[in-house]
């Protein structure tokens, strides 16, 4: 790969990719924050070329053979044998960032900046990260191919569904479980990696289960599966629409339902992570017990993600939580938060 920016990366620009961070994602911005160095910035610019890609697959504004072939051309832009430039990349996405610019789409226009800082890293956690992140973009081009004549993913089977987040999701699993297990014990990162894909779907299925309308109208993209819609009579196309409220509610149920099969999994990958590299409990655990409290939510008003595209843990419950790991919580107190939250919000 050849970045054409001969430049090497400045403190700036590492700082430039931490408030790029705060800006995309609240749940990763959370786990920034309670990382350490190194961690932390290998986590930081694993997760924005993810976001590259990932905006990019979420643009209902670019055609779906378009998507593919920038996603394409994004991938080998990470493969180190390639000699794809990225100034040729930039040519052909310029046209698609939007002139009212998001945070993510700065991040899309500062492709060569996250490059050039990721390929500073040393070798070892830059290797560890690049296979995952191109599987991701590999199966997101793959997606957008797939659904090419739809405008947008129609996503048929529950089967399917986790196929994407597998890619969407999983695959950042794997490239957090990769940088984490350095120098753990062999059991230790085999459990690791054997319970890293409940952890990364449970996380994925709650958004795709409370982000429905979002989806549709933002991204024409449709996650719940069609052969569930068709159960309760209502065609992909009118998910949202006021007549199938009810339908969409089911599914919207099913869904959440398959997530909180993954919450026991999930957990165990909780109960096992070191702590070394700069890696903290605090930084995986309260994502996780934020989904768990998502669950909570869906489970007890799924008709408003539909009726309001507004279902999520309250800001007062995010602040309780996040109050409680201020003095450090041990790993015995997980299974307790998780009861309180699944039943009540922590605040109250």
């Amino acid at each position: 790969m050849t970045t054409g920016q001969p430049e090497p990366p400045t403190d700036a620009d590492l700082e430039w990719c931490y408030d790029a961070v705060h800006g995309v994602s609240r749940t990763f911005s959370i786990t920034i924050d309670r990382l350490e160095e190194p961690m932390a910035r290998h986590i930081c610019l694993g997760y924005l070329l993810c976001r590259i890609a990932d905006t990019i697959e979420d643009a209902g504004h670019i055609p779906p053979e378009t998507q593919t072939e920038l996603l394409s051309t994004f991938d080998r832009l990470l493969d180190p044998d390639e000699s794809a430039s990225v100034a040729a990349f930039m040519d052909d996405v310029e046209p698609w960032i939007p002139e009212e610019r998001t945070d993510d789409w700065e991040v899309v226009d500062e492709t060569p900046r996250v490059l050039r800082t990721f390929e500073s890293l040393e070798e070892e956690p830059r290797e560890i990260m690049r296979e995952p992140v191109r599987e991701l973009v590999d199966g997101m081009a793959m997606f957008t191919d797939r659904y090419a004549t739809e405008g947008g993913l129609r996503l048929q089977t529950i089967e399917e569904l986790e196929e994407y987040c597998w890619y969407a999701a999983g695959t950042v699993g794997t490239l957090i479980t990769g940088l984490v297990a350095r120098g753990t014990s062999n059991e230790r990162a085999a459990e690791m990696r054997e319970n890293a894909r409940s952890f990364a779907l449970l996380l994925q299925l709650v958004n795709i289960a409370k982000d429905v309308e979002d989806d549709y109208h933002e991204e024409n993209n449709v996650y719940l599966p069609a052969e569930w819609l068709a159960a309760e009579d209502v065609d992909v196309e009118a998910v949202t629409d006021e007549a199938h409220h009810g339908g969409v509610t089911n599914v919207i149920k099913r869904v959440t339902g398959r997530a909180e099969g993954y919450l026991d999994d999930a957990q165990r990958y909780l109960e096992v992570v070191p702590e070394h590299h700069g890696n903290r409990l605090s930084a995986w655990a309260i994502p996780y017990l934020l989904a768990v409290g998502t669950l909570r939510e869906l489970r007890e008003r799924p008709e408003d993600v539909v009726r309001e595209g507004d279902v999520k843990v309250s800001r007062a419950e995010v602040f309780a939580l996040l109050q409680q790991f201020e003095d450090g919580v041990s790993r015995s107190r997980l299974e307790e938060l998780r009861r309180t939250m699944s039943e009540q919000p922590l605040h109250q």
